[in-house]
């Protein structure tokens, strides 16, 4: 069992003007539940984030930045307006800077001139999706923009991105300490698919599911109103299938499912080609939906490409069943009436719902009494139904995965009639 240390920029000199500071000795274990007996060795501890009594930086000297980086996601600019409005408000910062499309604003000499948030600049920004700063993949050269954060006096960067986006802010976070300069890193993690370690849901998920299933029910009246009507539709989850599973489930409609966690064949008796043609024997449509990371194995070649964020690009999974299926069929000369659906970007795009929005603000909040109470080189976690501090490390390496064997998945094949396996 071990408590797991945060990173901090020294003591906490001030008295924070936060009304209901939380308890600060209260840990969150990262498992629920473990077989009869001794703890788990590998049990971890991780502070309950929350405002603290005592804070680290002078609100009235204190300038923040924030940059959003990578692919868009609902709920961006709920967390940009959410944090301006803790600054300002909950602590009394009002110079808050908005760094534009992603790290590159960070360098003077690339990008342009970061945006003074003010209230009346976020007051309605939340209603759009998208983000008011803009966005980017790719690295910053760190010397230099760390020397900008140095010159421009800022003391609180807010990092809303992926795991290559918080190694960043960590990075520039090093750089700022070797210019003497105290600067508090606080990631809020970003990431459609719901895949981050140690987190159990990120934002903007339920919205992409939401927003999903819309598109499920559209697929399926197309399929529906022809004979044999078969409706391909392709959902984002590069390498965890959160997303499809979910809306999947959600919609009910959906006859077979597949994603990056669960191998499948396409060929043979037991092979999905052969399902799918016993399925319009019996029922004359068919919906499908595929993760973008799904059976990535079965397209012939490989891009050996990465983009500007370092991950590889994957070939069109969505494109290749749709052309498998509609070559299988011509061969065995059955109709059929193919539809197509990516409506990736679509979900990206739109505003946050309900519930993502309540959630982008608690993430922003607490990622603002973090950084002010002089934590750094850290992210806000939702773990276990509570918001902890996570060190950037711990997010290096393989993310959630959709397990074969849990509840979600036993979902889809429940509501989907589909084997557990296409072999």
């Amino acid at each position: 069992m071990t408590r797991v240390p945060i990173p901090s920029l020294g003591e906490a000199r001030f008295a924070s003007p936060h009304r209901h500071p939380a308890p600060e000795d209260i840990l969150i274990p990262d498992l629920l539940r473990w077989s009869a007996g001794e703890l788990p060795a590998t049990l971890q501890l991780f502070e309950k984030s929350g405002p603290r009594s005592r804070i680290f930086f002078d609100p009235a000297k204190t300038r923040a930045g924030i940059v959003t980086c990578g692919g868009l996601c609902p709920g961006l600019n709920n967390v940009i307006r959410s944090l301006v409005l803790e600054l300002r408000h909950g602590y009394g910062v009002h110079e808050v800077f908005g760094f534009r499309n992603g790290y590159g604003g960070l360098d003077p000499d690339t990008g342009e001139p970061p945006l003074l948030l003010t209230s009346e600049v976020v007051d309605d920004i939340h209603r759009d999706g998208g983000t008011l700063l803009g966005t980017s993949r790719g690295p910053v050269d760190v010397e230099r923009a760390a020397a900008n954060l140095v010159k421009l006096g800022v003391n609180l960067l807010f990092a809303i991105g992926g795991d290559g986006t918080q190694r960043g802010a960590n990075e520039l976070f090093e750089a700022a300490r070797k210019h003497g300069h105290a600067l508090a890193v606080a990631g809020i993690p970003k990431t459609i698919d719901n895949d981050v370690r140690h987190v159990d849901r990120t934002f903007g998920f339920t919205t992409a599911v939401a927003t999903a299933r819309d598109v499920l029910d559209s697929a399926h009246t197309e399929a529906h109103s022809v004979r044999n009507g078969v409706s391909v539709v392709k959902l984002m989850g590069r390498h965890a299938g959160f997303i499809a599973a979910a809306a999947t489930v959600a919609s009910q409609d959906v006859n077979f499912c597949f994603v990056p966690e669960v191998p499948f064949a396409l060929e043979g008796e037991k092979g999905f080609l052969a399902a799918l043609e016993r399925r319009l024997a019996d029922r004359r449509h068919a919906v499908i939906v595929v993760a973008e990371g799904a059976g990535q194995d079965l397209i012939p070649g490989e891009t050996g490409q990465c983009d500007a964020s370092g991950n590889v690009k994957l070939q069109d999974i969505g494109c290749f069943l749709r052309d498998a299926i509609a070559a299988h069929f011509k061969a065995r000369k059955i109709e059929m009436t193919m539809r197509y659906f990516d409506p990736s970007y679509l979900i990206r795009g739109v505003a946050a719902n309900t519930e993502d929005a309540v959630l982008c603000d608690r993430y922003a909040r607490h990622a603002v009494h973090a950084a002010m109470a002089g934590k750094t080189g850290m992210v806000i976690g939702f773990m276990n139904g509570q918001f902890v501090h996570i060190p950037i490390a711990l997010l290096v390496g393989a993310g959630r995965r959709l397990h074969e064997a849990g509840e979600l998945w036993h979902a889809v094949l429940a509501t989907t009639g589909q084997p557990a396996r296409f072999e």
